[in-house]
């Protein structure tokens, strides 16, 4: 351990991915049952909205590991070539309102829907209201099936941040946990956030990750 001022190097984590790590509960739960039954979809895209942290990324993996498919950020960077190789090709579009060019995205959409693929799509908004200019883009926007990660509940807000702090190998007790989840903005981004605060201050000050920690760090007060 670090003495106490020590500076702390912040040696990074492998988030947990797969289906099993996804927590579900209410305020996901649909678009987990959209995910769970692919490829019975009525269209051959998918949507999933919500705000930064909600877990559409984490759910994109999970679609990827489930129908074999590559995951692509806003930069468009697909090998159609390759994918049209394989019997059934998928993709998923990550940050996908932030396309950099909307004559791809349009040539990616008809290319998995006349090979009779899958596409899923992420962003903050429902497709309906991203800025697209190109009418053609923006019909086939409108028409897909869109499902929604909402804002977490008590039980799971705690469950993640537990999650969180054991993907940093921190072991916290149940107080704290209580602390924070009475405390924080109830993002997934906000978790993350003060989790990564606690990890670094904990390691920098040589000391648990305890309930005065924490209101020191975040400075809301014991």
């Amino acid at each position: 351990m670090s003495a106490p001022g020590q500076l702390a190097l912040d040696l990074g984590h492998r988030p947990a991915l797969g289906r099993d790590d996804f927590l579900v509960a209410s305020s996901n739960e649909e678009a987990v049952a959209w995910i769970d039954r692919w490829p019975d979809w009525p269209g051959p895209a998918l949507a999933v909205c919500g705000s930064e942290g909600a877990g559409k990324t984490h759910l994109a993996h999970v679609w990827c590991a489930r129908a074999g498919a590559d995951l692509v950020g806003p930069d468009l960077d697909v090998d159609l070539e390759a994918l049209a190789g394989r019997e059934r090709p998928c993709l998923a579009l990550d940050d996908a309102e932030g396309v950099s060019g909307e004559d791809a995205l349009l040539h990616i959409f008809n290319f998995v829907t006349e090979n009779r693929g899958h596409l899923l799509l992420t962003g903050r908004e429902p497709p309906a209201r991203w800025p697209v200019l190109l009418p053609d883009l923006a019909s086939r926007l409108r028409a897909i099936a869109v499902t929604s990660l909402g804002p977490p509940d008590d039980d799971l807000f705690a469950a993640v941040l537990v999650k969180l702090f054991s993907e940093r190998q921190l072991q916290v007790g149940e107080d704290v946990i209580f602390y924070l989840v009475t405390r924080l903005e109830r993002s997934f981004a906000a978790a993350r956030a003060c989790v990564v605060s606690l990890d670094r201050h904990a390691l920098a000050a040589s000391r648990r990750v305890t309930v005065p920690l924490a209101g020191e760090v975040l400075g809301l007060g014991a």
